[in-house]
């Protein structure tokens, strides 16, 4: 039957595109919403993504939520139907620019800024205004979100990319049932990071000159679905405020716990093209070795040499890929770049501060 998978996908998005049109014709369809994704660029290019999907009213965590709550937030947030063919506007500084959602209810806006202003070469973060012009409802009312995007000055010449699940928040990827209790029966308050992290995080964040202010990007092969989960999740533990880049839902509610699965090539294709639009910047990988971390880093490592300077994996199994780090230091040796797999934080921590990315008071 797997010749027939192809075949199947092809017809789930004219699907869920009538799924959502019978909604709005019989009145079920919620509220839409905004829902805009942290986006970057530098001083000529702008780059947001984000969803306009129906509002299923998902409540802010608790620390002592009930149980029940935490899988109905779990179900809400895989639930909610995406929005498609629904034109959204963007306005950045003075420049405005429409599309239409796709077939899932996903917009992307690029911006090809004329000149830069003083604001945006003063300023890391800044305000998109995003607005729904068609009206997808009866009584629909204005609908508008504000987004954010994260400028790359020159300046910093370091970028951080980590991987989220199992390398930053505890998600135990490879065990599915215990993946699913921590889905169900936890929040982003209750969640919990690994030891050490958030110093770690924010000491590469602040590098080891005064200017420094090092950009982080967090690049997983989770949904968008978990969006609002890892917002609260990572202010909540004060690790730095960064990009998230995720993807498209490939599962409906009732796999839900296949979220992050997969063959991770998404993570490639994302730190790949970072790579190729911040051409002057070294950049540092961080992951974890059990979802294909050592694997995809170290192609890229060697697709681009002398540009990660370094690489840290933390062990969460007894083997790596490779039989040890000597392997791979010695398969990345022309790539000037230092492989380290790491059992805790204070390992990255002491080997940062012998390279000098980091500086420990």
């Amino acid at each position: 039957m797997n010749y027939l998978k192809p075949v199947f996908k092809s017809i789930k998005k004219p699907v869920k595109r009538l799924k959502v049109y019978l909604k709005q014709k019989a009145g079920w369809l919620g509220m839409p919403k905004i829902l805009p994704y942290k986006g970057y660029g530098n001083y000529s290019d702008i780059f947001l993504k984000g969803i306009v999907i129906e509002d299923k009213g998902l409540a802010k965590p608790k620390d002592k939520q009930m149980f029940w709550q935490n899988i109905l937030a779990t179900l809400k947030r895989f639930s909610s139907d995406g929005i498609a063919g629904a034109r959204v506007k963007a306005t950045f500084f003075d420049e405005s620019m429409i599309t239409e959602t796709d077939e899932l209810g996903y917009f992307e806006f690029h911006f090809q800024l004329k000149q830069s202003t003083t604001k945006l070469i003063t300023n890391k973060w800044h305000k998109v205004h995003i607005e729904l012009i068609d009206k997808v409802i009866e009584n629909q009312g204005e609908v508008s979100a504000i987004g954010e995007v994260m400028i790359v000055h020159p300046q910093q010449n370091r970028i951080i990319v980590s991987d989220i699940d199992d390398t930053v928040l505890i998600s135990h990827s490879t065990q599915t049932l215990r993946k699913l209790r921590l889905m169900l029966l936890k929040n982003a308050l209750t969640r919990l990071p690994f030891p050490g992290v958030a110093n770690f995080y924010r000491a590469l964040a602040s590098g080891k000159e005064k200017q420094d202010d090092h950009p982080f990007f967090f690049v997983s092969s989770s949904e968008w679905n978990l969006y609002d989960l890892l917002e609260d999740f990572f202010r909540f533990n004060n690790i730095p405020k960064g990009v998230f880049l995720l993807r498209k839902l490939n599962h409906s509610i009732f796999k839900f716990w296949k979220s992050g699965g997969g063959n991770h090539e998404q993570k490639y294709i994302e730190i790949k093209s970072l790579l190729n639009f911040y051409r002057n910047e070294k950049f540092i990988l961080i992951g974890d070795s059990g979802q294909r971390d050592p694997e995809i880093y170290t192609k890229i490592a060697l697709e681009f040499p002398g540009r990660i300077e370094a690489i840290y994996i933390r062990k969460i199994r007894s083997r790596s890929f490779l039989n040890s780090d000597e392997d791979f230091n010695k398969k990345l040796e022309n790539a000037k770049t230092t492989y380290l797999e790491v059992h805790d934080t204070n390992e990255a921590v002491e080997h940062a501060t012998e390279q000098g990315f980091i500086k420990i008071n």
